[in-house]
């Protein structure tokens, strides 16, 4: 029984809690993809073409947004309710989503499935932050990477499937049972030891956050594109963005459990991985936004091959992330992200000098280099971030993480957006496959860039090695035993 509960895989005692977590990541992982692909559907059914994006950003604005506020609800409450909540959330989304009757209200709809999303994903990771050793972490990630692995190739596949059939709004349902059966798993099988505790939620700091973040997000993804970036509109939302930030920071000074605690900007090792996690948003935004784009426009590849070049990516990191835990607890979290960053530079170089001349199996060549740099350096920047603080602080540090990873891409597509605008425009546009190479070659060149300011990042960060087990991990309400980072900082960063 004891080998069964120290295991990792799915015959483990802890298998079926490992199950309901990649379910539960598949619902994000796959609706993130599958709705693409039947817009077309969508559009000749309901109507709304010039609204269309909005089901994209209404999404991962209410995503990004709650992120932050689950992480700490979870640390007062619990994983095991908020995971629930944001799962009823997934499922009731996607059932009015199947039901809606325009445009408007499919896109007020995708935002309730966004808020869901922003508590399955970063309280399923933490989950298994709390429930696996250090030395299993990353064997776990190599996982729950491996949904999305999966999910870029089924996502598209299914959702131009349910369109050629006419039957767009199976694309929503199909959620449902996949929302029971993850549910029902996780009632049966998670079980927490809490400790109750009378808390004081910070409500002015959640609104002021979520408004705050939402206009800051929501100019970062729709400026350029919905309203030029010059106009009285795009400076209204920053201005008034910037100022409700400002209060949520006076408010939490003040606020006895706030929502965004100051320590997680002040300790070196938490501020310095959230760096690492916006720049790998940034460099994943730029391929999945612009490899199909490039592919398709330059070579006139087919959606589907264009698709499959860039899973490469996806299928990259899975491997190297399995595997990080050989490398981090043998030279450590540092070393291990800097070997992640050098290998995805160097992906990323390859694709912005070969842009110019395209080629199919170079691109996804890339794309599988890049992705097992970006598993090298994800992987072992969270697992450093969980095992540096108790169950109580980890639903914070790990929704930061993701946030930050949502940040880096909502800016990456403003950014990375307005040097394709520029270039393409400048190079003739109109389609013309020069315009599209030379637009997607900044672009790659700009994501290059990122991942340069990434490596900067990570040579910041504190050397940290695994140190041996500390606390018992159950002091709130834990699972496994927890893990400690010894670092030759550790003193200025509690």
């Amino acid at each position: 029984m004891a080998d069964a509960q120290q295991g990792v895989g799915f015959r483990s005692e802890r298998g079926p809690i490992l199950i309901a977590l990649m379910l539960s990541t598949g619902l994000v992982a796959i609706d993130s993809t599958i709705v693409a692909t039947a817009v077309p559907s969508i559009v000749s059914d309901i109507g709304g073409f010039s609204n269309f994006p909005w089901l994209f950003s209404a999404y991962l604005l209410a995503q990004a947004v709650s992120v932050p506020i689950y992480g700490k609800l979870s640390d007062m409450a619990g994983r095991k309710p908020i995971i629930l909540t944001g799962i009823g959330l997934f499922l009731l989304g996607s059932v009015l989503c199947g039901v809606a009757w325009s445009m408007p209200s499919l896109i007020a709809f995708r935002a309730l499935q966004g808020l869901g999303a922003g508590a399955v994903l970063p309280v399923s990771i933490t989950i298994a932050g709390d429930i696996y050793s250090l030395e299993e972490r990353a064997k776990v990630q190599g996982y729950l990477a491996s949904v999305w692995a999966i999910s870029s190739v089924v996502g598209p596949s299914l959702g131009g499937v349910f369109s050629a059939l006419g039957i767009w709004r199976g694309i929503f349902l199909v959620n449902v049972p996949l929302c029971l059966l993850a549910g029902w798993m996780l009632v049966r099988t998670l079980h927490e030891n809490v400790e109750r505790a009378r808390h004081k939620v910070d409500y002015a700091g959640a609104v002021l956050l979520a408004g705050s973040l939402g206009l800051l997000i929501l100019g970062a993804l729709q400026g350029g594109q919905a309203w030029p970036w010059n106009s009285p509109v795009s400076y209204g939302i920053f201005v008034v963005g910037a100022v409700l930030l400002a209060a949520f920071l006076l408010v939490e000074r003040r606020a006895a459990e706030p929502i965004l605690p100051s320590w997680v900007v002040s300790r070196r090792l938490l501020a310095t991985t959230a760096l690492v996690s916006f720049g790998v948003g940034a460099v994943m935004i730029g391929l999945t936004s612009y490899v199909p784009t490039f592919l398709e426009g330059a070579l006139s590849s087919s959606p589907l091959v264009a698709g499959l070049a860039l899973a490469a990516l996806t299928l990259g990191w899975p491997l190297s992330a399995s595997q990080a835990g050989k490398f981090y607890l043998r030279i450590g979290f540092k070393a291990t992200a800097l070997i992640g960053v050098a290998v995805a530079v160097a992906g990323l170089l390859i694709l912005s000098l070969t842009a110019g001349a395209p080629n199919v199996v170079l691109i996804a060549l890339s794309c599988f280099v890049v992705g097992l740099g970006l598993g090298l350096l994800a992987t072992p920047t969270l697992i450093s971030a969980q095992s540096s603080v108790p169950w109580h602080e980890r639903g914070v540090v790990t929704s930061t993480n993701m946030f930050a990873r949502s940040i880096g891409s909502a800016l990456g597509v403003a950014v990375f957006g307005a040097v394709a605008n520029s270039i393409y425009g400048g190079a003739g546009g109109n389609g013309n496959p020069s315009a599209v190479v030379a637009a997607s070659s900044a672009v790659f060149l700009a994501a290059l860039v990122a991942g340069l300011l990434t490596v900067a990042a990570v040579l910041t960060m504190p050397a940290a090695k695994p140190g041996a087990a500390t606390d018992s991990g159950t002091d709130d309400g834990g699972g496994a035993a927890g893990e400690r980072v010894l670092t030759d900082t550790e003193e200025t960063q509690r």
